[in-house]
């Protein structure tokens, strides 16, 4: 009679002797993990495929490894159990160091990056509106001195260099004072000639972002939409999705309006987010349309 192979136990070589360097790790774990969540926003759930990274330290030099399968299956499970809030990230991670007690893990932390989608309207055209990405990046922990929770977002918006803006009006007055500069004006002839010269030079603009990050305890609730509206009505130039002409030239007009260096970035996101977080970290970036290099700034620092 053949012999079932399946029936002979599976070799678990994790078991075996440790042979290597005992030493501890700091650090052991997974990346990378694809994981579909549930998110609530404004009052609306969505659905985001996100990643994951889930790690455990590993401090006892005698131990060989952890055991990925049940960091895999609680992360699974975390996912079923939706929607995504601060309470559920501390639960898991705590099930995550339990889970490891015999490996004389104490802490655990979790990546999770997604991102949110978002429907924007046209600045002017009613009923006319598009979706609008969102990257977005979850870190939490728990160790013996408790659970900490960081979010962060990025936010695209478009800056207008105020230096190159003036330099555009300086050659516009000049080539306006030479046609008109003699003799009265005439305003008919005037307005065509703007028309037709006013772009003689125009400042160079950039897409340009805003990445934010704020710490969370774990009653808060995530409040992405609020966070990512502070953040577009300070810079006033948020990027726009289905526009008509209409919108295109309110959003010309909204750039002219809020010309700005990477400093005053950084500031005006800083000055809008202190009443609601004080520890808040700004890091504006321009994506320069002059240099092959980009434009930084960074205000505040988490504690």
């Amino acid at each position: 009679m053949k012999r079932d192979s399946l029936s002979s136990p599976l070799p678990d070589v994790a078991a075996g002797p440790h042979l290597g360097h005992p030493l501890p790790l700091e650090w052991v774990g997974m990346q990378g993990i694809a994981l579909p969540l549930w998110l609530e926003e404004g009052g609306q759930a969505q659905q985001v495929h996100a990643w994951a990274d889930v790690h455990v330290d590993l401090p006892d030099p005698r131990v060989k490894g952890i055991h990925m399968s049940r960091l895999y299956l609680l992360l699974d499970a975390f996912a079923a159990a939706q929607p995504l809030d601060a309470g559920a990230l501390a639960a898991v991670l705590r099930r995550m160091v339990d889970s490891h007690a015999d490996c004389g893990s104490t802490q655990a932390r979790i990546a999770l990056a997604f991102p949110v989608l978002r429907r924007q309207p046209a600045l002017l055209t009613a009923g006319l509106a598009g979706w609008k990405s969102y990257p977005v990046r979850l870190q939490a922990s728990i160790s013996p001195q408790g659970f900490a929770l960081s979010l962060t977002v990025e936010i695209g918006y478009s800056s207008t260099c105020p230096c190159s803006a003036a330099l555009a009006r300086q050659l516009l007055a000049e080539a306006f004072a030479a046609q008109f500069g003699k003799g009265g004006i005439d305003g008919a002839a005037a307005s065509d000639w703007l028309q037709e010269h006013a772009s003689l030079a125009t400042p160079h603009s950039q897409r340009s972002t805003a990445t934010v990050t704020v710490p969370l305890t774990q009653q808060a609730e995530l409040d992405l939409f609020p966070l990512i509206d502070r953040v577009e009505a300070a810079l006033a130039t948020p990027l726009q999705t289905a526009v008509k002409r209409a919108d295109e030239q309110a959003f010309a007009r909204l750039n002219g309006a809020n010309l700005m260096y990477v400093e005053d970035a950084a500031r005006r996101v800083q000055a809008a987010l202190a009443p609601h977080h004080a520890q808040a970290r700004v890091t504006v970036r321009h994506m320069e349309s002059l240099h092959p290099h980009d434009a930084v700034a960074q205000a505040g620092q988490l504690a």
